[in-house]
């Protein structure tokens, strides 16, 4: 596959994975390896053209007010740490098995974004012990920390175990258990999701596996694909990107099922 064709690929996948705040990272590092990619090389390519898309989705949710700053540095610090026992744990569990439990959370991350929750449009009543009202824009958004936290380690731990940045999880982590807007959410998990990113490729390219050939134009892409899939996730109404959400888990779910009886196959 050509870098043309590679670039097209990545683009799209960049559009449609910003709008639901996901980054796309999995399937940035399928497509290069597809293309022939060298797996450490793809892997560190993917990561810099995560860091490129979501920087610039990242811009664009800022512009517009879309990103809760103290709610990153909560479910951020809470994940990253969780996360760390998941994949010290994460050992004890067999290839196929990690693969059936990853697949397992995109299905019920999909399903429980397509349950119908109200979103805050104001925030009222005095504030009872464990619940914190944050601040994105000009908005107030009141999050049950009781309910949260133990929502926020489950989801780390799960996310640390199988490998993954948490992504397909931080968005229904933050609409369900934290109660904020759809747009709020999206905005708020692609500036964690570049924060993610940036520790995994300097981890990477330490060992020598950074190749700018294609790094850098894919980049230029993905800054396209992730200012794009930012405008277009604040013009779509919430209830389409909860969809979109669902549906990109479950194709995701179905690739992975998919890959883990091949390989137990092959065994």
């Amino acid at each position: 596959m050509s870098l043309l064709g590679v670039g097209f690929l990545v683009f799209v996948v960049a559009v449609a994975m910003t709008m639901v705040g996901k980054g796309g990272g999995n399937f940035f590092v399928l497509i290069l390896a597809m293309a022939g990619i060298p797996m450490h090389e793809a892997a560190t390519t993917g990561q810099f053209i995560l860091i490129a898309g979501s920087l610039a989705a990242l811009l664009v949710f800022q512009k517009n007010q879309s990103i809760s700053w103290m709610l990153a540095v909560l479910v951020g610090s809470l994940c990253g740490l969780s996360a760390l026992a998941g994949g010290f744990f994460s050992h004890q569990f067999s290839a196929f098995s990690l693969k059936m439990v990853f697949a397992a959370m995109l299905l019920v991350a999909g399903a429980v974004m397509l349950l119908p929750v109200a979103e805050q449009t104001e925030v009222s009543g005095k504030r009872r012990p464990g619940v914190l009202d944050l601040r994105s824009g000009s908005a107030v958004y009141r999050v049950n920390l009781w309910l949260a936290f133990p929502v926020t380690v489950v989801t780390g731990f799960g996310a640390g175990m199988v490998g993954v940045s948490g992504g397909s999880f931080l968005v229904p982590l933050m609409v369900l258990a934290c109660g904020v807007p759809m747009h709020v959410a999206v905005g708020t998990a692609s500036t964690l999701i570049a924060l993610t990113a940036l520790m995994g490729f300097i981890g990477h390219a330490a060992q020598g596996d950074f190749n700018p050939t294609w790094a850098v134009p894919l980049a230029l892409v993905t800054v396209l694909g992730g200012a794009l899939g930012g405008k277009l996730a604040l013009g779509t109404r919430p209830k389409n990107l909860k969809k979109l959400f669902a549906y990109t888990n479950w194709l995701a779910a179905l690739f992975m099922v998919a890959n883990a009886l091949h390989v137990e196959k092959m065994l």
